[in-house]
């Protein structure tokens, strides 16, 4: 009986230590915001988003320094113009701002559907280099930083990652 017994356990701790020491997942993770904010290719991206934000924000300034300007002139004005000019001229001011309102909000548009089509083009590119990296370093799981509540250092690959990605990725296209 003891014999049986002790070589059950024999054969157990074989078979589970050896599974243990053929077992070896290679798991990485990657700070993926490091990597968009300090490749070439995302500071590219991140500038062309402030230069398209500080266009938006000059034409906006601009509208509404004519609409100040507009509704100080009618201020001024109220008294001295016959009611119907009045009323036309107030109802030409409110044609400004909506016209000025739907031109803004078009440019906004434009700017989240260039940031959405950035993400987008971007990740395709980290994809790609995530992918040739996990293959030639047989790595099984790369996991976003963001998703990790504590990790060795070592098992970070952000800076292996981005030296590749700003090798590999020059510019991402983009209109």
């Amino acid at each position: 009986m003891f014999k049986r017994i002790n070589l059950i356990i024999i054969l157990f701790s074989i078979f589970f230590f050896n599974s243990f020491s053929f077992a070896e997942n290679k798991i990485l993770f990657i700070d993926l915001d490091y990597v968009y904010s300090n490749s070439k290719a995302g500071k590219e991206i991140n500038n062309r988003i402030k230069e398209k934000t500080k266009s938006i924000n000059l034409e906006l300034n601009k509208y509404r320094k004519i609409i100040d300007d507009n509704k100080k002139d009618l201020a001024t004005k109220k008294n001295v113009l016959a009611k119907e000019e009045f009323e036309k001229k107030y109802i030409e001011l409110e044609k400004l701002i909506k016209e000025s309102n739907i031109k803004i909000s078009k440019k906004n548009k434009d700017l989240i559907q260039f940031k959405n089509k950035a993400e987008i083009e971007f990740k395709k590119n980290l994809d790609t280099v995530l992918k040739t990296y996990a293959k030639d370093n047989s790595i099984q799981m790369i996991i976003n930083k963001k998703n990790i509540l504590i990790g060795k250092n070592d098992l970070d690959a952000t800076k292996d990652i981005l030296k590749l990605f700003d090798k590999t990725v020059k510019t991402i296209k983009l209109n």
